[in-house]
C-alpha cells in the first residue's frame, strides 16, 4: 500500500463492501508512500496515525480528480487513454493560497510533477489545489513550503497586515493607460477609496472613505464635523486601487472634479437604499458628498506578456 499527500484512506465492511469510515492522508512518515498515515477523518476532523488493516485502501486522487484538473503524466497505451484529462480553457477559480503557491512555484522555476515530488504529494492534488478554491491541511501546507522555500505564514497571506505593494516587483512589467470606461468599470466596484482634501487650515489630508459609485457619480457619508466633510463645494481628487501581492500587479483610478453635498431628500432617500456597506469608521455619518469626475485617469500593471 502506497499513497500520497491528499489521496483518501477508506475503510470498508468486509461482509457489504460499503465505506465504514474515511479520512484524508495529511501526513506521511516514509518517503515511498507506505504506512503508518497521519489520517484526518471526515466525520470528526480529528487527526490520528493509522496502520491501515486488510479492510482498508487507499482511493488515490488520478483516479478521481476533480472535474477540469488535468496535467496527466506521460503514460503509454490503454492507460494513457484512461488517465488524460483536458481542462478547458477558462475554467481555473483558484483560491488564495492555491494562487500563492502556483506564483511561488513559477518563481523559482519548478514543474508542478518536481513541486509534487519534493513536497510527497499526487501532483493532480498540486493541480488541485493550483488551479480551484481548496482548504488543504497544515501538513500539506508544512510539506508545500518545504518543497517551495518558504514558510506557511507565506502561503497563508501571512503578510496580509503590511502595506501592499512589498511583493516581488514583475521581471517585465507592462504598465497601460486605461480608458474612461475602464476607469468607470473599476470604479463600479465600488469599496475603499481614498479622498484628498485640503483642510480647514489649508493643510493637505488624505483619508479612505467606503464609497458608492452611482449614475457616474462618486458618493461617500461623513459627518459635518469631519476632515473629509471639508471636499464639500471644492474641487478633490479620489483614488481608488487594488493591488495584487501575489501576483505583483494592480491598478489605480483617479478621479477629480467638484464636490458637493447632496441635500435633495429623495436623492439622499436612494442613496442609502443602493448602497452596499455602512461606513467602517462607524458613528453618525448621513451626510452624503458627491463627486462629479471632470477627468479620469488610470493606469493598470501587467506582465509583458499579458
Amino acid at each position: 500500500m502506497r499513497a500520497h499527500l491528499g489521496d483518501q484512506l477508506v475503510i470498508e465492511s468486509p461482509a457489504t463492501g460499503g465505506a465504514r469510515r474515511d479520512g484524508e492522508i495529511v501526513g506521511l512518515h516514509h518517503d515511498d508512500g507506505t504506512p503508518p498515515y497521519d489520517v484526518r477523518w471526515s466525520d470528526t476532523d480529528d487527526v490520528t496515525l493509522v496502520f491501515p488493516g486488510p479492510d482498508a485502501h487507499i482511493r488515490h486522487l488520478e483516479h478521481e480528480q476533480p472535474p477540469g484538473v488535468g496535467e496527466a503524466p506521460p503514460t503509454t497505451g490503454e492507460a494513457a487513454a484512461a488517465s488524460t484529462v483536458t481542462r478547458p480553457a477558462g475554467t481555473g477559480n483558484p483560491g488564495d493560497i492555491g494562487r500563492r503557491v502556483a506564483v511561488e512555484r513559477r518563481r523559482r522555476g519548478l514543474s508542478r510533477e518536481e513541486t509534487a515530488r519534493r513536497a510527497r504529494m499526487s501532483p493532480y492534488y498540486l493541480a488541485h489545489l493550483e488551479e480551484q478554491p481548496a482548504d488543504p491541511t497544515l501538513a500539506t501546507l508544512i510539506r508545500l513550503a518545504d518543497a517551495l522555500g518558504t514558510s506557511v505564514a507565506a502561503l497563508r497571506g501571512g503578510g496580509i497586515d503590511l502595506p501592499p505593494g512589498q511583493g516581488h516587483a514583475l521581471l517585465h512589467p507592462q504598465i497601460r493607460d486605461l480608458s474612461p470606461q475602464e476607469c468607470r468599470t473599476l470604479l463600479s466596484t465600488h469599496g475603499v477609496g481614498r479622498v484628498a482634501v485640503a483642510t480647514a487650515d489649508g493643510r493637505p489630508a488624505v483619508v479612505p472613505v467606503n464609497y458608492e459609485f452611482v449614475d457616474d457619480a462618486i458618493v461617500f457619508r461623513t459627518a459635518p464635523d469631519s476632515v473629509t466633510a471639508a471636499a464639500a463645494e471644492t474641487e478633490v481628487a479620489f483614488e481608488v486601487d487594488h493591488v495584487d501581492d501575489a501576483l505583483s500587479q494592480g491598478w489605480s483610478v483617479l478621479a477629480v472634479g467638484p464636490a458637493r453635498v447632496v441635500t435633495d431628500p429623495e436623492a439622499v432617500r436612494g442613496l442609502a437604499q443602493r448602497t452596499h456597506t455602512t461606513p467602517w469608521a462607524g458613528g453618525a455619518r448621513e451626510m452624503w458628498v458627491s463627486i462629479e469626475p471632470t477627468n479620469l485617469t488610470g493606469r493598470r500593471i501587467t506582465p509583458a506578456d499579458q
